[in-house]
Parts: C-alpha cells; structure tokens; sequence
C-alpha cells in the first residue's frame, strides 16, 4: 500500500525574510567584534591598522560562507530559520540537504543578494515553489518545521 504524504509548505515568504534579518543582525555583531580587533584604532605607538579592516572583512566572509554552509548543510536551520520555524531540505529527500547544497546556496546568496536580497526576493514571488537561485541552482526548498 502506498501512502501519499501532503506536499511540502514552501509558503514561507515572510518568515524568510524575518530570518534574514535574523541572521544578518547575528553577522553584524560578529563585525562589531572583528572591527575591534582590526579596526582602525591606532595602537600606542602610532601604528595605524587600517590595513588590518581588510583581514577583518576577510574573517567576516569566511564566518558568514561557514555559517550558513555548516548550519544549513546538517541541520537544515540557521538561527534566523530556527527563531522563524523554518528550515531548508533537499527537495528529493525531505532531508538536511548536505553541506555540497548548502555551499552552493551559500555562493548564489552573492547573486540573490543583490541590492539587499531583492533579487532573490522576486525571484521567490515569482516562483511556483518559492525557490531563490541559491535553491534552484541546490536542489532545496524552504518549508516550514
């Protein structure tokens, strides 16, 4: 006998972008503290840093790129998603989609985020599964939890 389970709640438009914001707040602290270490403060004896603020936007990205690869590829939820009860699955599966996936998410946020996530915003309205780029291009969805 085989059973038919009710199609996934990809209708999470609104709880994305509050998860968004979520995480980007998260990340802007994370700054705040890069900023302190390599900022432009001049030490003691006149040295100036500035030329270390490009090691801390380094930093940043490395932590953002890990952030959303590592959380997303094995829980599925970053804490944006978790605060939202949503999450990100394989569209196959139903599963965590897999730190590969959750990578390849991560480098098209550079494409969806363009001008503050609007790109990716339309392209999730204008979808019939409310699939950005990153999720497309992955193989996800984003449903509820």
């Amino acid at each position: 006998m085989t059973y038919l389970s009710a199609p996934p709640d990809v209708h999470v438009t609104g709880r994305r972008v509050v998860a968004t914001i979520v995480d980007g707040l998260i990340f802007g602290v994370v700054n705040s503290f890069l900023s302190a270490a390599f900022g432009t403060e001049k030490a003691s004896s006149g040295f100036n840093l500035t030329t270390l603020s490009f090691t801390g936007s380094l930093w940043l990205l490395v932590i953002v790129v890990l952030y959303y690869t590592l959380l997303e590829g094995t829980t599925g939820r970053t804490v944006g998603k978790m605060v939202t009860g949503i999450r990100v699955v394989d569209a196959q599966t139903g599963r965590a989609p897999g730190l590969l996936s959750a990578f390849v998410r991560t480098l098209l946020r550079l494409i969806d985020g363009i001008f503050a996530y609007l790109v990716g915003f339309l392209v999730v309205i204008n979808s019939g599964s409310r699939r950005r780029l990153g999720d497309m291009a992955a193989k996800t969805l984003v449903v509820r939890a």
